[in-house]
């Protein structure tokens, strides 16, 4: 590994294929915002030679920020598959957002990947490292991934590359830091003018052989004298973290006692202790310097990817049951078998109309073939879950993205990416198989939306519109949810982030063309009496020919919460005629739909009926109604009328060392901790109530407090009475006709 000359494979223009699910690789970039993600993507694209010329965030130019938003933004906000082939092997890189917001993005890179390479940025500090992309590493190793590191922006750095592999270790080796040991020593040019010192090459701890790309081609040379005394000690701690993982229990003894371990023996133990998922190499690499063919770094980074990381013949698939349920056998990566495919990905061309990125995990995909789609979508966490639908499908154009370009394919076989064109109303998530035998894919899961974000058409001519490109971006993100609140009557988006937001308003401009305005998001508030009241309901009105009359009297006493409204009928000697006692309970309950006081809905009373009067005549059933809803009016004129809020229960997931402001910050929104537990090693779970009036922003601010390593979830515990003081601000807030959180 990092001994072999390369030429380039690629060509720029031509998918990149593969015969066998051996010569796949599928690997996902991880890592925070503004690591060097897509750079890194350019500079292996350049020097595969799928690419002639790596482009630049800043100038719009990359092959995976293809999308105008990314653009504008200088940022992905969107999962990107770049193939490459290298050695014979094709690699899909799949390029995902760093920032939080899009983690959706990063979550179906997860499942359509084998490995995953995380990228760290020597210019940022240690906790962009140690926030949400550690979260992504445990999650990882949870399901056995394979995992290395790079590290970028060498030239300039806050942190040396010697206390960045610390950094690392300590992150993300956990009980074992030497399971997390660089495999090269940087090799930098002097500081210029401008404080960068550039990376030139980098020196092989087991080949102890300098890499050299100074000339922009990479050339081996011996290292200097001066070099050997820390190249030793490094290199005796990998060769140490290398045997610690070998499958050769005799291998650390011959090491101890002072034989010479062949260098194909531990580079054969590093692959497949790489493979396993048990050691994870450091590198470093860096883009290619102007005129260079080749970055720094990116020939041994594409050697690693292709001899460590594993085919998907190596990786588990995900289980299967029949559409019903019930569990099946485990398949294989099977080109020759039964097709078992996944949407991980969906998105909209403007030419092409609706694309799915499809990940073949058994048998091959085929343009024409008919398949069989089932699914309900992702799950999404606290609501329920979306109805099954199934169809059969006839599979349209089967292409290899590449930036905007689609190159066209013929087939997609197993381990391999493809995007179909027009699957139907197939969603991300849905399972395709042989209509045959149709199978049902384990689902995966997406985090819940919980900033909302209320929106108005902006005008007549957006209203025709906005329906069809609110479902149009829904179904491409699923971590964007829509509600149509009946409460508060409002159309509500619920994204991950402001950024989220931010996409998601942009896309319905320029994409959809539908201008909406943001409005303040409305709570759900209830109203109850706080105490018994009467009340008495007369309509009378007489204006020649039928006139209308009815008299109702009623008592009034709150009832526990949840009670709802109860209605009760003690008329006695017939005063209101029976016919009519279902009117005045229709008008009590439709003046209580409407609220008394603030405009929101009446809750936890009992109305009884006690007396009233009628006209043989001009009595009616709208009367009576109208009387109905007069006495629950006058009743709650006497007395004073609460407000009741809504309160959520939420359970907070953050670092040990955050609880302290974490719990300050509940408490100082009216929150009440009700507990915490440990919940895995350096993570605690608080468990708080809090009013949803207080926490409209808290996906927000959360990130803000845990260093955006926090997570929460929230789900509906009750509604309860406000304090007197908020309460009386609202009211005066109702000139406005909000209660904006």
């Amino acid at each position: 590994m990092g001994d072999k000359a390369h030429a380039h494979t690629g060509a720029a223009g031509r998918a990149a294929t593969a015969d066998h699910p051996s010569s796949v690789r599928n690997v996902v970039l991880v890592g925070h915002s503004g690591s060097g993600k897509t750079t890194l993507v350019e500079a292996l694209a350049q020097t595969t030679g799928a690419v002639n010329r790596a482009g630049r965030v800043e100038d719009g130019s990359t092959v995976s920020d293809h999308d105008g938003i990314e653009h504008r933004q200088q940022r992905s906000v969107q999962l990107s598959l770049v193939p490459v082939e290298w050695g014979g092997i094709k690699i899909n890189l799949l390029d995902t957002p760093g920032y939080a917001d899009f983690v959706g993005e990063l979550r179906a890179g997860l499942r359509a990947a084998d490995a995953a390479l995380f990228v760290v940025s020597a210019a940022q500090e240690a906790d962009a490292v140690a926030g949400a992309t550690r979260a992504i590493w445990e999650e990882c190793a949870a399901v056995g991934m394979p995992r290395a590191i790079v590290v970028t922006h060498l030239d300039t750095a806050r942190t040396p590359f010697d206390a960045m592999t610390r950094i690392c270790g300590e992150i993300f080796g956990g009980d074992d830091p030497d399971a997390v040991l660089p495999l090269y020593l940087p090799v930098q040019g002097p500081e210029g003018s401008d404080g960068h010192a550039p990376l030139t090459g980098l020196t092989g701890l087991l080949s102890q052989r300098i890499f050299d790309y100074s000339g922009g081609e990479r050339s081996e040379n011996p290292p200097a004298e001066a070099q050997r005394a820390p190249l030793s000690d490094a290199r005796d701690r990998l060769i140490e973290g290398i045997i610690a993982e070998s499958e050769d229990e005799t291998l650390m003894d011959r090491y101890l006692d002072g034989a010479d371990i062949d260098i194909r023996t531990l580079v054969d133990d590093l692959e497949r202790a790489v493979a396993r998922g048990t050691f994870h190499p450091v590198l470093t690499a860096a883009p290619a310097a102007e005129g260079a063919r080749q970055g720094v770094g990116t020939v041994e980074l594409l050697d690693l990817i292709t001899g460590g990381f594993p085919t998907p013949l190596e990786r588990p698939l995900p289980a299967v049951t029949t559409l019903h349920g019930a569990p099946l056998p485990a398949l294989g990566c099977d080109a020759r078998g039964p097709l078992l495919a996944e949407v991980v990905k969906t998105a909209s061309d403007p030419y092409v109309g609706r694309l799915s990125l499809v990940r073949v995990f058994s048998g091959t995909l085929r343009s024409d073939d008919t398949v069989h789609v089932f699914g309900h979508g992702l799950t999404d966490p606290g609501h329920e879950a979306r109805p099954y639908h199934e169809s059969e499908i006839r599979v349209g154009a089967l292409s290899s993205p590449f930036g905007k370009q689609q190159r066209p394919l013929t087939e997609c076989i197993a381990g391999d990416l493809a995007c179909v064109a027009r699957l139907g109303t197939a969603e991300t998530g849905d399972t395709l198989s042989d209509p045959d035998r149709p199978l049902l894919m384990e689902p995966w899961t997406m985090p819940d939306p919980l900033l909302p974000l209320a929106i108005e058409a902006h005008g007549k001519a957006d209203e025709d519109k906005l329906s069809e490109g609110l479902a149009r971006l829904v179904a491409e993100d699923p971590t964007m949810r829509l509600e149509q609140n009946q409460d508060t009557h409002q159309v509500v988006l619920w994204c991950l982030g402001e950024a989220h937001l931010d996409v998601a308003l942009d896309r319905l401009r320029s994409r959809y063309a539908v201008q909406v305005d943001a409005v303040p998001h409305r709570v759900a508030l209830r109203e109850t009496f706080s105490g018994p009241s009467t009340g008495r309901g007369r309509h009378v009105k007489q204006s020649g020919g039928h006139g209308q009359f009815a008299i109702c009297e009623i008592d009034v006493e709150p009832l526990p919460p949840g009670s709802g409204i109860e209605f009760v009928d003690k008329v006695a000697g017939g005063s209101v005629p029976r016919q009519f006692i279902p009117s005045v309970e229709k008008g009590v309950r439709a003046q209580a739909a409407h609220g008394v006081a603030t405009g929101h809905p009446l809750v936890d009373l009992r109305v009884t009926l006690r007396d009233g009067k009628y006209h043989s005549v001009d009595s009616s059933d709208a009367a009576f109604q109208t009387a109905g809803a007069l006495a629950l009016r006058e009743a709650a004129a006497d007395t004073r009328i609460q407000l009741l809020e809504p309160v959520a229960e939420i359970r907070v997931l953050v670092p040990d060392d955050c609880v302290g402001p974490v719990m300050s910050d509940l408490s100082g929104r009216r929150g009440r901790v009700v507990g915490t537990e440990q919940s895995g090693p350096g993570r605690t779970l608080v468990r708080a109530e809090v009013p949803e009036l207080e926490i409209g922003r808290y996906a927000v601010d959360l990130r803000s407090l845990s260093h955006d390593a926090g997570r929460f979830d929230r789900s509906y515990a009750r509604h309860e009475a406000m304090p007197a003081q908020l309460s009386d601000r609202l009211r005066e807030q109702q000139h406005n006709g909000t209660n904006g959180t």
